[in-house]
């Protein structure tokens, strides 16, 4: 298979990879165990297998480093026992103990000394900006200190404690991120879901963690609408009506002055409860390394999510080394990602404070009053690495906008890409028409489960078009050979050559694993989700390949949507970018699944497309979309049905979500989660159950 792939297009080179902080880290490394660099590390593959050869001694180089260092008491007694099963959840660093507040908040100096450096009072740390740009607000390292300890004190004198858990619906604002801050500094557990989700999926979520308090913002505004959350809070408090702990829900202002909220149960406004703070004094609660900080979640597009609790050491070290040695983000950088606050991508922002780095939250729509606006921002204010999606890109490349003709986007370095599947061919409308050339597009993957990444961006080598462009520095990352288990039985992974594909592991274990998934069953839950289909290794849950002229990372989509007629298996996003290449004025949007049915004996492909406004859906279209993709591809991709569909359902966050689909068309009936925007949508595809039927009719009833 590999001779039929041919080498991508070469993007981006680092204009002088030796002035880099990973070349620094190279260097001290090699110092440190006294190898020679160039016969030991010609390339970054080599120093990267180094890594994950010796996880100890590069995961322990990374936390006593000068650059990196991290506050913290006592010593460890070992890194990590390698010789652990890693389905035994191994501990990190033993005998030492970290907050990870404390890190955002200082930095570490000489002989364990907390200091300022690099986050002085007077230097900016956060900049708040809503929708429209009307409302925009600087926010000091002083400022930010002396709010996460009011705060802090508040929650205190409100009987928040080490372990509780505390939740936040809210906007990606300042005060939000202060929350989070505030509630980590006391050793309590946070965790956030954006405030356009259902009430179901807050609930599926609250009910589980059980928090102590709710956080919420009082309104929202997105694409010019303005919505009262108070209803909503009402339902959110009935529902919590049977968790014993739950104390109360905390109101949040959207705007200046905030809303009444006396006619909701049990709830009070921020001011109030911040009433209770008697100073704003910052005492930092230090917890074991591997001790729970954050809960994320699971998509839970077809059942209750996951409840995925990560460790405060674990996210502090992953991040230092992201930052140190893959996006080079240090306290002379500027951060923007687009996001919201129930995304894995959230806390990778709010990260970027360990670093020093001047972090702007941007609560919204990027298209308003207009796209332009989004855009004048990265210039305005400099913006040096920018968090986005390829929904952005395509969305951009629709309208035909170019940032790089809007602004001055010279001071950019990163942008990053995730969340789903990023086309060849928005690689290239990246370096061809929409960001400076000089920028280094980073396709990443890893996420929510991690809580960092398994494969992304370095300095050291090219950027070719369609990959991730490296496994990342420290985890043991593979590709292995898809197997079709007998339920309950595990079997000896077996690794895919380059360039055939196959699921993306982890064979090794690594310090940013989950602890635990909260609540009952969690145990079973954690084991089934990454370890039931082979021995001792962990499954990400995403089809992936190794390219063999490259060694780049090609994502192919979700595992659990790969397509596999006549038991050839490929993912949908093969079929994507073919559609987002060549047909781009016609079709805004497509979603293929693979149908089998109790009584099918082979699985079919099925493909839906969305027409753009103005634009039909015609057998001519359907023809051409099908020969697009044997030439493309081959004629074994070609999807055995091809209908138009109104809406295409995704999560808050835009991801296509293809399970629910895939289901619904195989004959199953599903509860929609409340984690989709648009759960209506999912009706629309159980006709489709009897295909043959629409098929002879021709079309579907839109």
């Amino acid at each position: 298979m590999s001779e039929e792939i041919k080498t991508p297009r070469l993007l981006w080179k680092h204009p002088n990879p030796k002035s880099t902080s990973f070349e620094k880290f190279r260097v001290h490394i090699n110092a440190k165990y006294g190898l020679k660099l160039e016969a030991r590390f010609p390339t970054y593959k080599e120093f990267r297998q180094w890594s994950v050869d010796n996880l100890s001694g590069f995961w322990g180089s990374l936390w006593d480093y000068e650059d990196s260092a991290i506050i913290k008491d006592g010593k460890y007694t070992s890194v990590v026992d390698e010789s652990a099963r890693m389905d035994s959840i191994p501990d990190w660093f033993p005998g030492v103990k970290v907050n990870y507040a404390e890190n955002a908040l200082f930095t570490a100096g000489p002989n364990g000394a907390i200091t300022k450096a690099g986050k002085e009072d007077s230097k900016i740390a956060i900049t708040s900006i809503r929708e429209g740009f009307t409302e925009e607000t600087p926010y000091t390292w002083g400022q930010i200190r002396q709010m996460t300890g009011r705060y802090s004190q508040a929650l205190r004198a409100h009987g928040v404690k080490k372990g509780d858990r505390v939740a936040g619906v809210v906007s990606n604002s300042a005060e939000a991120l202060v929350l989070m801050l505030a509630v980590t500094a006391i050793g309590a557990i946070y965790s956030s879901s954006a405030t356009d989700m259902g009430t179901k999926g807050i609930l599926d979520r609250m009910v589980q963690i059980e928090p102590t308090f709710i956080f919420m913002d009082d309104a929202a505004v997105y694409n010019r609408k303005e919505t009262d959350l108070r209803p909503k809070m009402k339902e959110i408090v009935e529902g919590m009506s049977k968790v014993a702990c739950f104390k109360g829900l905390v109101s949040l202002p959207r705007w200046k002055k905030p809303v009444d909220v006396g006619s909701i149960p049990r709830a009070q406004t921020m001011e109030e409860f911040l009433k209770g703070a008697t100073s704003d004094e910052l005492i930092f609660e230090r917890v074991p390394f591997r001790y729970p900080f954050y809960i994320a979640y699971s998509s839970g597009t077809t059942g209750k999510p996951k409840c995925i609790v990560h460790c405060g050491g674990g996210a502090v070290l992953s991040a230092r080394k992201e930052q140190l040695l893959h996006h080079l983000v240090d306290e002379n950088s500027v951060y923007l990602q687009y996001t919201t606050t129930g995304w894995i991508m959230y806390l990778v922002q709010v990260t970027c404070l360990l670093a020093g780095a001047h972090v702007l939250v941007y609560d919204g729509s990027p298209f308003q009053p207009g796209p332009e606006a989004f855009i004048n921002i990265m210039g305005q204010k400099k913006i040096t690495h920018l968090g986005t999606s390829p929904k952005y890109f395509a969305e951009l490349q629709l309208r035909g906008i170019s940032p790089r003709k809007l602004t001055d986007l010279s001071n950019l370095i990163s942008v990053t890409s995730t969340g789903m599947v990023l086309s060849s061919a928005l690689f290239d409308w990246f370096y061809d028409e929409g960001f400076p050339p000089r920028a280094q597009l980073s396709n990443i993957t890893g996420g929510t489960d991690i809580n960092g990444a398994l494969a992304l961006s370095n300095p050291m080598e090219p950027l070719y078009s369609g990959e991730c462009q490296c496994f990342t520095t420290g985890i043991a990352v593979d590709v292995y050979k898809t197997v079709d288990n007998p339920e309950g039985v595990r079997v000896k992974g077996v690794r895919t050559p380059p360039g055939e594909p196959g699921e993306l592991v982890v064979t090794k274990a690594y310090p940013s694993m989950p602890t635990m998934f909260w609540g009952e069953g969690g145990a079973q839950q954690y084991f089934n989700s990454y370890f039931a289909r082979y021995d001792d290794v962990w499954t990400q849950g995403d089809f992936a390949m190794v390219h063999p002229h490259t060694g780049g990372l090609v994502m192919l989509g979700r595992a659990d949507g790969v397509l596999n007629p006549s038991g050839v298996r490929f993912g949908s996003s093969e079929i994507y970018s073919i559609i987002e290449t060549h047909f781009t004025t016609e079709i805004a949007d497509s979603i293929a699944v693979g149908q089998r049915r109790p009584q099918d004996l082979d699985e079919s492909v099925v493909l839906f497309l969305m027409m753009k406004p103005g634009q039909k859906f015609t057998p001519q279209l359907v023809k051409r979309v099908k020969d697009a993709i044997a030439k493309g591809l081959s004629k074994r991709h070609v999807p055995k049905y091809v209908f138009e569909t109104f809406d295409i359902p995704t999560t808050i966050n835009f991801k296509k979500v293809e399970l629910p689909v895939k289901q619904i068309v195989c004959g199953k009936k599903i509860t929609p989660s409340g984690t989709l925007r648009n759960p209506e949508s999912l009706q629309f595809y159980y006709q489709f159950v009897e295909i043959e039927k629409m098929a002879s009719e021709g079309k579907a009833k839109l």
